[in-house]
C-alpha cells in the first residue's frame, strides 16, 4: 500500500505556558482535498507555520511520501514542494504578473534574466488554469480578486506537491471563486495534495475530500466530506449547540435615522445613490465586485469628497467633509479591512479601543485613565472578548477578537448609525454567530444598521431591508419578506436604477 503524501503525527506547539497545538494528526493523499476548520485560535495556522518551517514543534513528525522529514525553514518546506498561500497577499505591486510568479526564482540565459521566456513560461500556466490574465500586466493594475489568482499561480508554478489555501476567496467574487474551483480540480488531477482552509462550510461541502475539525489545539474530528453534517461540524468546533447561527429578533422600527438623496461621486464611480435606513432597522447592501458599495459608504463617511448629493439626519441636512464630522452627527463606519483601516495592530488593546474618541478620555493634557479603563472592562464584558490584559498587542488577536475590538472602539462613540462593512469577514463561526448577536442588540437598542456584506445568507438572515447595487448605482431595493438569493443577484447583476 502507497504512503500518504503527507502525514503529520503528534504535532505539539506550546508559547511559553500556553499549549497552542497538543498531538495533532493530519493526513493527505494524493489528489486529496483536505478541509482544516476550526475557530480562530484554534491553532490552524500554528499548524500550517509548522508545516512551512515558519515555526518549529516541540513534539511529532512530518512525514513526506512516507520519509520523515525535518522541515526548519521556509526554504526547506519550499524544497519539499510545499506551497502555502497565505490571506495576505504578498506580491510586488510595480512588477509584473510574470515578475511576480518568478521572483526569487528567476530564469536566466547567459547569466542574464530572460523576461521574455518568464513571460511565455507564466501565460502557459494562466491559459492552463483558465485565469484571463495576461502575464505582461502589472500587479497594481489588478483588482484584489485577481491579485489573489496570481498569489495561488505563484505557488503552484514551482513543482508544487502539497498546497495550503488560507481563506482564498474571502477576497474573491463569485466568478473568481469558480475560477479558483476549477484550478483545484486540475490540481487533484495532477496528484497534488490540497489543505483548504475556510470558514464558509458551503464551500468546504463542494471542493473537499475530508474534514478535519480543530479545536483548541486538538483533533475533535475527521470526517468524510460526503457523510459530514454542517450543524455537527459547527458542533465539533465550538464545543457547543448553537441553537441560532443568526441572531433576528423583532424589532420596532423608529424614524428614519439617515437618509441619503442623489449621492455622486465621479471618481469613485458613484452615482446618483438613494437610500435610507430607520431607527431599531437592520439594512443590507448587496453587490458583485465592483459595485461600489464600499466607495458609497466612505464617501457618505467622510472618507472620499461627494461630487453631489444631500445627506440628512434625522432629517436634517448635515455637511460631511471628513469622518470626524460623521462622527459628530452621530454616523461610524466600520472598514472592511480591519487590520489595514480598522486597527493599528501593533499598538495594545487599550489604545485601538479609546482611538475614536480620545476626546473623551484626554482634557487638558490629563488623562482620565479610569474612565478609559472602565470603557475597556465595559466591552470586553459585554462581547466576551477574549484577552490577557488591556495592554496586550491588538494584532495578537483572532480575527474574532479583533472584530469585537472595532466595535467596541466605535461603539464607544454612542453613534445612532452604525455602518458595518464585511463584518464577518475571515471569522469562524462561532465568532460569527457572536458578532450576529452584536447586531442585533444594537438594532433592537435603538440603533439604525447598514450592512455590507458579500454573504447572501448574512444579508437575508439578519437585513430588514436591502438594496442591491451594480457599477455604483443602487438597482433594487427589498424587504424581507421577498428576499431570495436569486432575486438578489438578479438585481445585483441589473446595470439600470431601480
Amino acid at each position: 500500500m502507497a504512503s500518504k503524501l503527507l502525514k503529520m503525527t503528534n504535532i505539539s506547539k506550546s508559547f511559553g505556558s500556553n499549549k497552542v497545538l497538543d498531538g495533532i494528526e493530519v493526513e493527505v493523499d494524493r489528489g486529496e482535498v483536505v478541509a482544516l476548520l476550526g475557530e480562530n485560535g484554534a491553532g490552524k495556522s500554528t499548524l500550517i507555520k509548522i508545516l512551512g518551517g515558519i515555526y518549529h514543534a516541540d513534539a511529532g513528525s512530518i512525514y513526506i511520501d512516507g520519509e520523515e522529514k525535518k522541515i526548519q525553514s521556509s526554504s526547506d518546506a519550499g524544497k519539499e514542494g510545499i506551497r502555502i498561500i497565505h490571506q495576505e497577499i504578498v506580491l510586488v505591486p510595480d512588477r509584473t504578473i510574470a515578475a511576480n510568479v518568478f521572483l526569487g526564482r528567476e530564469i536566466k540565459k547567459h547569466g542574464f534574466i530572460d523576461y521574455k521566456l518568464m513571460c511565455e513560461e507564466t501565460q502557459k500556466i494562466l491559459d492552463d488554469l483558465d485565469i484571463p490574465l495576461n502575464a505582461k500586466q502589472y500587479v497594481s493594475d489588478l483588482p484584489l480578486g485577481m491579485q489573489q489568482l496570481v498569489e495561488i499561480v505563484k505557488a503552484v508554478s514551482a513543482d508544487a506537491k502539497i498546497v495550503v489555501m488560507d481563506e482564498p476567496t474571502s477576497s474573491l467574487s463569485h466568478g473568481e471563486t469558480e475560477t479558483l474551483f476549477g484550478i483545484i480540480e486540475r490540481l487533484k488531477e495532477k496528484n497534488v495534495g490540497i489543505i483548504y482552509i475556510s470558514h464558509r462550510l458551503d464551500e468546504l461541502f463542494r471542493i473537499t475530500d475530508r474534514i478535519l475539525v480543530v479545536r483548541d489545539g486538538i483533533s475533535v474530528g475527521n470526517v468524510q466530506t460526503k457523510m459530514a453534517v454542517k450543524e455537527k461540524l459547527v458542533n465539533m468546533m465550538v464545543g457547543r449547540e448553537l441553537t441560532s447561527y443568526y441572531t433576528r429578533n423583532k424589532r420596532a422600527l423608529g424614524d428614519v435615522a439617515l437618509e441619503v438623496k442623489n449621492l455622486s461621486n465621479k471618481n469613485q464611480g458613484i452615482n446618483n445613490v438613494d437610500f435610507y435606513v430607520r431607527y431599531g432597522e437592520v439594512v443590507g447592501f448587496a453587490g458583485l465586485v465592483g459595485a461600489k458599495r464600499t466607495e458609497t459608504m466612505k464617501t457618505i463617511f467622510g472618507i472620499y469628497p461627494k461630487d453631489s448629493g444631500e445627506i440628512f439626519c434625522n432629517h436634517k441636512l448635515i455637511s460631511i467633509k471628513k469622518p470626524k464630522d460623521a462622527i459628530k452627527n452621530g454616523i461610524i463606519y466600520a472598514s472592511e479591512d480591519r487590520k489595514k483601516e480598522g486597527l493599528v495592530l501593533m499598538n495594545d488593546i487599550e489604545f485601538n479601543m479609546g482611538l475614536a474618541n480620545l476626546g473623551n478620555y484626554i482634557k487638558f493634557l490629563h488623562v482620565d485613565k479610569k474612565l478609559w479603563s472602565d470603557m475597556i472592562q465595559e466591552y470586553v464584558k459585554k462581547f466576551s472578548i477574549k484577552i490577557t490584559s488591556k495592554k496586550q498587542k491588538v494584532g495578537d488577536l483572532s480575527g474574532g477578537n479583533q472584530q469585537k475590538v472595532v466595535l467596541s472602539k466605535w461603539l464607544a462613540c454612542k453613534p445612532k448609525v452604525i455602518i458595518l462593512d464585511e463584518p464577518t469577514r475571515g471569522i469562524d463561526v462561532g465568532s460569527k454567530s457572536e458578532i450576529y448577536e452584536i447586531i442585533d442588540e444594537l438594532a433592537r437598542n435603538g440603533c439604525a444598521v447598514i450592512i455590507v456584506s458579500s454573504e447572501l445568507p448574512e444579508i437575508i438572515n439578519m437585513c430588514n431591508r436591502c438594496y442591491t447595487m451594480c457599477e455604483g448605482r443602487v438597482t433594487g431595493e427589498l424587504s424581507e419578506k421577498d428576499f431570495s438569493q436569486e432575486i438578489i443577484m438578479t438585481m445585483a447583476t441589473n446595470r439600470e436604477d431601480k
